[in-house]
């Protein structure tokens, strides 16, 4: 797609989001993606030569290959919301191999998926496409029904499949946080020794979090310090949700902030609150891919390029895209995962 289709698709928000100029966090204080974006990242860091090289591989695979920005699919859904509800609007997609197919034909950067997809066809396609291979996940099955993540799998079962990276994810603000902190940060640990890349889920769970009738569970400033503490236990890549709202410590009466967060930090633009999230990410070192979120049908491609816009305008690497890619016919999946990549391709698309 060229500006004046992506226009198009923003419709009444396309002037807002691609002319913003963010007067909070200077684009100047964040590291830019590039072709170089692995060495300037983490040439000088603790990571050994083997995880810069998986870092690099998924970096530079796909449409996206030697950005600095990545598009990565997305299919954990199975387990957590069911195979039913994820894969009934589209039955192809019970057969593993169709979702790695989807990833490669829709050239994203890598496949993200459970032990069980990529171990079946990992012969076939882990040395062609990047494999990140979720080594944990909730489950709906229990009831009644429980909130909380475990492992499926070691971090070696993921290595001896030839992964790039394992990928995990944190419920912070539940319960069962400190515990998961503590196991995805071993986890990480043994991944970076065995020269896998790590990325994280940040997100965030906590029935507390609906104050008032709104749903802090995407507020800006919750969301940046469930990333900070993500890049503390040294992820790679952070995967949040975009966020829709801000001064979540403020409402619910709970952690510590700070007034500047909210006057000076950011605004309510989308692009100054995902602004804030990538401060959080190191400012950048560390880069920030927002989730696709759920498919709604007519609205999905609409929803996919402004969320696209957002993410790099915001200083951000990337979608993981999902169920608005895999729940309709592959072609449109790999037309809609095309479109998000031409947001990060298009050069009049810049920093805000």
């Amino acid at each position: 797609m060229n500006l004046s289709e992506i226009q198009n698709l923003l419709g009444a928000d396309a002037e807002s989001l691609l002319t913003h100029v963010s007067k909070t966090i200077s684009k100047d204080m964040i590291m830019p993606a590039g072709n170089d974006f692995v060495d300037r990242a983490f040439g000088l860091s603790n990571r050994n030569p083997q995880v810069l090289r998986s870092l690099q591989s998924i970096y530079g695979t796909g449409r996206l290959a030697n950005t600095g920005y990545v598009s990565i699919l997305p299919v954990d859904q199975g387990i957590e919301h069911t195979a039913g509800a994820s894969f009934a609007p589209n039955p192809e997609y019970f057969d593993p191999e169709n979702i790695v197919k989807l990833a490669v034909e829709g050239g994203c950067n890598a496949v993200a998926s459970t032990f069980g997809v990529l171990a079946s066809c990992s012969r076939k396609y882990a040395h062609k496409i990047p494999f990140i291979v979720k080594i944990n996940h909730n489950e709906l099955l229990t009831y009644p029904n429980k909130f909380d993540q475990i492992s499926y799998g070691s971090v070696e079962e993921a290595w001896n499949m030839g992964a790039s990276a394992i990928g995990a994810t944190i419920y912070f603000g539940s319960e069962e946080s400190s515990r998961q902190i503590m196991e995805v940060a071993q986890a990480f640990e043994r991944a970076h020794e065995l020269g896998m890349a790590t990325i994280l889920w940040c997100y965030l769970r906590n029935n507390d979090f609906k104050k008032d009738g709104i749903d802090y569970h995407t507020a800006s400033d919750i969301t940046a310090q469930a990333n900070h503490l993500g890049v503390t236990i040294q992820a790679d890549i952070i995967k949040q949700k975009l966020p829709t709202n801000n001064g979540g410590f403020n409402a619910i009466k709970f952690g510590k902030t700070h007034p500047k967060v909210y006057s000076e930090l950011t605004t309510d633009h989308p692009i100054d609150l995902t602004r804030y999230q990538v401060a959080n990410c190191y400012m950048g070192k560390i880069g920030l891919i927002n989730s696709g979120g759920e498919s709604k049908g007519a609205s999905d491609l609409a929803e996919a390029v402004s969320t696209a816009v957002i993410n790099k305008r915001a200083g951000g690497h990337g979608l993981i895209s999902g169920r608005k890619a895999f729940q309709k016919p592959m072609n449109e999946g790999i037309q809609l995962l095309n479109a998000i990549q031409d947001v990060y391709l298009n050069d009049q698309i810049t920093l805000a």
